[in-house]
């Protein structure tokens, strides 16, 4: 038996009037999905226990079936075993995100305008991080380039403690309330403001003002953590895996699992992504001896921070088109396979944020025909269906081990 998730991030929605009170899911052309749908087990599931924030890390803890309140220690801590930092026992990693603020003289009456400086290329990003380094790095403060926007701080003795907001939940609104806060957050503040005094005017920002892109003009440090200690998914499941995602979250979370990392050519973390090189990429991983594949795809989730509508919908028809259609015709070489699809979590376009609520998940098995009594695979319907996972973790056993 072959296993294969397939995690559309952010893919679940609102009913939208646009689309006549429609959800993306329902109003995007997904005939492979639909297919599936007719002859599989649909349904709900929360993967982000009440008290937890939603985030990817959260929710993507408990959909690879790791309980969240038991193993979860923060976001940024993942992201370091992705980029291979590795931490010490005082350090606290941190998610340094190059963002765009507002040409307001006092910081902290400055608004968020864009928390991916209009998603910066890994390149100009690399060498904006470079000049961070030369600037603010110390013994105890080390910054690392990551991808896009997404980038590293590791604080040698630093604190969990201190309150801060992911980025993506304040766009369009003053900073003021949002800033560090807690104990030894001043030490982060600082160095806010102080990239904030010299990103403006470097060559790689003067260039893409030019270009009409917005500039990354200040650091944005939140998703504080240890690294943590999970199981591994062999261990668990008794299957040997591989991961396949074009960001460090995902990819440090199957790490930390024990999953193989898979690179992809072209492979980024919005609608620009290879799509259907990521399901090659999952077939080649089964084809040399992996039983199971984990392939996460970013897009819907950036276009749902992004609050465009078009690209979202967009996106969910490639998953269906290149990522679904090319691994059901490669798929038929085994004798028999299991596919899941779902979000880890809603990214709603009226929020323009992550959301707790529960989402669609749908299990196909090759040599398992049902009759479903839905055909179609979105929000409504898998509501509909009845079956209902309560605990998000539980989903993945129920998954491996029907």
């Amino acid at each position: 038996m072959k296993y294969v998730v397939v995690l559309g991030d952010g893919m679940a929605d609102y009913p939208i009037p646009e689309l006549g009170n429609r959800t993306p899911l329902q109003y995007a052309r997904t005939p492979n999905l639909n297919r599936l749908a007719a002859n599989a087990e649909i349904g709900m599931v929360k993967t982000v226990p009440d008290e937890m924030p939603p985030g990817s890390d959260v929710a993507n803890l408990s959909v690879m079936g790791y309980d969240p309140r038991r193993y979860y220690t923060g976001r940024s801590p993942l992201e370091a075993v992705a980029m291979g930092v590795e931490l010490g026992t005082t350090d606290v990693a941190f998610r340094c995100n190059l963002v765009t603020l507002s040409d307001d003289t006092d910081y902290r009456e400055k608004i968020m305008v864009d928390y991916s400086s209009d998603e910066i290329s890994s390149e100009e990003a690399a060498t904006l991080i470079a000049e961070v380094k030369a600037r603010l790095e110390s013994p105890e403060l080390r910054f690392y380039a990551g991808v896009s926007y997404r980038h590293l701080l590791v604080w040698k003795t630093g604190t969990v403690e201190v309150e801060l907001t992911p980025p993506h939940d304040i766009s369009d609104r003053r900073v003021t309330e949002y800033l560090p806060r807690g104990p030894r957050s001043e030490v982060l503040l600082d160095l806010m403001i102080e990239s904030n005094r010299f990103l403006p005017s470097h060559p790689v920002n003067q260039a893409r003002v030019r270009q009409g892109l917005r500039p990354a003009t200040s650091l944005w440090f939140w998703g504080q953590g240890k690294r943590p200690a999970l199981p591994s998914f062999c261990e668990k499941y008794g299957l040997k895996g591989s991961v396949i995602a074009a960001v460090d979250l995902t990819k440090g979370l199957g790490v930390c699992a024990g999953l193989e990392p898979v690179k992809v050519p072209g492979a980024t973390g919005n609608i620009t992504t290879n799509f259907s090189g990521k399901a090659r990429a999952a077939l080649e991983e089964l084809r040399r001896g992996q039983d199971f594949v984990y392939i996460h795809i970013e897009a819907p989730d950036e276009a749902g921070h992004r609050g465009e509508l078009d690209t979202k919908i967009k996106s969910i028809e490639e998953i269906d088109a290149k990522v679904i259609g090319e691994l059901l015709r490669g798929l038929e070489q085994f004798e028999d396979y299991r596919i899941m699809v779902l979000p880890d979590h809603p990214t709603p376009l009226r929020v323009r944020t992550h959301t707790a609520e529960e989402v669609p998940f749908l299990i196909y098995q090759k040599s398992l025909m049902l009759q479903s009594p839905v055909c179609s695979y979105d929000e409504e319907a898998a509501r509909l269906s009845g079956l209902r996972f309560e605990r998000g973790y539980e989903l993945m056993d129920y998954f491996v081990r029907g």
